[in-house]
């Protein structure tokens, strides 16, 4: 989906519910490219640090700390890494099933908040759907969505002192 730096790009989906045309210019809708921005999977968990070893164990890696207390990083081939967290008191658990997403993420050098509500705001111009506003966390800003086909992701934009390197 991600174009050449710089490059202007019309961007066209058809979706039964909805039929929209969306502009994107890679480097002006929050200021990235797809150098800036990494997948990750991420695991809800009561005891984070508990998964975090048993997945660790069963790949052949070791898990590290994340960004706070309550969030582990198992890493995975390449780039990729399983971040396994015990979710924000500002949101319900996680629905049985539903446990287990991908997670877009990027790190700032500006405001968190305002960075993930551009992004935000991309992902509904493209077909996406809004499950709840973007917030800001400790350690950054986050946000869950749904794709067009109703799958939930989540968006996390880390603050620039964070020291955890998640991406």
């Amino acid at each position: 989906m991600w174009c050449q730096k710089q490059q202007r790009r019309r961007v066209v989906h058809d979706n039964p519910e909805t039929t929209h045309t969306a502009r994107l210019q890679t480097k002006d809708h929050v200021g990235m490219t797809s150098d800036d921005i990494a997948l990750s999977w991420v695991l809800a968990s009561r005891s984070p640090e508990q998964l975090a070893r048993f997945y660790a164990d069963l790949l052949g890696t070791n898990p590290k700390p994340g960004v706070a207390a309550h969030h582990w990083i198992v890493p995975l081939q390449g780039q990729a890494s399983l971040q396994i967290y015990t979710p924000s008191r500002k949101r319900p658990w996680p629905a049985s099933g539903s446990a287990l997403a991908p997670c877009l993420q990027r790190r700032t050098t500006a405001d968190p908040l305002l960075e993930l509500q551009a992004w935000h705001q991309h992902v509904i111009q493209l077909g996406g759907r809004s499950t709840e506003e973007p917030r800001l966390e400790s350690f950054g800003a986050e946000c869950w969505l749904e794709d067009p086909e109703g799958q939930s992701f989540l968006l996390l934009v880390l603050r620039p002192e964070s020291s955890e390197r998640t991406i």
